[in-house]
């Protein structure tokens, strides 16, 4: 409860339905079978009920967005069981996830390799895509491009917010080419069960270097590609893409974004797997996040 009430008496609060918040008296003690067997299973059909009225209360159901931790007992646990109900009971409904993977050099907790493998099993199996994000990466952009010498969680968290707006601003605003999250599991996964996705995010810039930036669709479409943009510690050099989207916002020409990427996938093909053609997604929204044009 404590952490619910935390949540309830912080800033953003009033944004939630005082009845939607569902908690038990003990926590999953970073246990992914206490979580997922014990007391994860007392509280799932009060989830469940607040799950099913908030779907009952809409015109055209989505899917369902999930945010969580997989090196804890309850985010791992309890949030797999959640999400293997969910899929029993609206199979046709798109799932997507936003999974916090941990790291070794960013732990507080010795069996979290156990709860993400537990949990990432269950993720394979119950998933439309799972959006992957890393302390680890999150903590290297905070101090080498963001230049913070104290990164706290809350600025951890303001760029996995950016990730995650970014990502559903297609259902939110109007745009010249949207894209829904059908949309994206449709040109992202080539196999069901490969749908892990590594996000990178751009402009990422210090608060210093600001003002001598420069938003072009070629910059932006060179930092999004950059390993040191992504939100999760692995060198995309050392592999290929198999499918990409990338998701402009603001006022930009079609022409310029699709020339682009073509220039990008020509320049690095060995990078980009040869047997899947046109293997890049484009998505532009007309309004720029906050703060840029």
């Amino acid at each position: 409860p404590a952490t619910m009430d935390a949540v309830r008496s912080g800033p953003f609060g009033c944004l939630y339905r005082p009845d939607n918040f569902v908690y038990g008296q003990n926590g999953a003690a970073n246990n992914w079978a206490r979580g997922h067997y014990t007391e994860g299973v007392e509280i799932l059909e009060s989830c469940l009920d607040v799950v099913r009225r908030e779907a009952e209360g809409c015109d055209c159901l989505q899917g369902f967005q999930v945010s969580h931790s997989l090196g804890g007992g309850t985010g791992s646990g309890l949030g797999t069981l959640l999400i293997n109900r969910i899929r029993e009971e609206y199979p046709d409904r798109i799932i997507l996830t936003f999974s916090v993977f941990p790291s070794p050099r960013v732990s507080d907790c010795v069996v979290e390799p156990y709860n993400t493998t537990l949990a990432v099993n269950q993720l394979v199996e119950n998933t439309d895509h799972t959006f992957c994000l890393d302390n680890e990466a999150l903590y290297d952009i905070c101090f080498r491009t963001l230049k913070l010498t104290t990164p706290t969680y809350g600025d951890l968290n303001h760029l996995i917010c950016a990730t995650m707006s970014g990502i559903t601003t297609c259902l939110r605003f109007p745009g010249q080419l949207n894209a829904d999250l059908r949309k994206l599991a449709v040109n992202m996964v080539p196999f069901p069960r490969l749908h892990f996705y590594t996000p990178g995010f751009a402009p990422l810039t210090s608060r210093g270097a600001q003002q001598y930036r420069a938003l072009t669709v070629p910059e932006l479409t060179l930092q999004m590609f950059d390993a040191k943009n992504m939100m999760v510690a692995c060198d995309p050099r050392h592999g290929r893409y198999l499918t990409v989207a990338t998701i402009f916002r603001g006022r930009m020409s079609m022409k310029e974004v699709d020339e682009q990427l073509v220039n990008i996938q020509n320049k690095n093909s060995t990078y980009f797997v040869e047997w899947i053609p046109n293997n890049c997604k484009i998505a532009v929204c007309d309004i720029p996040p906050r703060g840029l044009k």
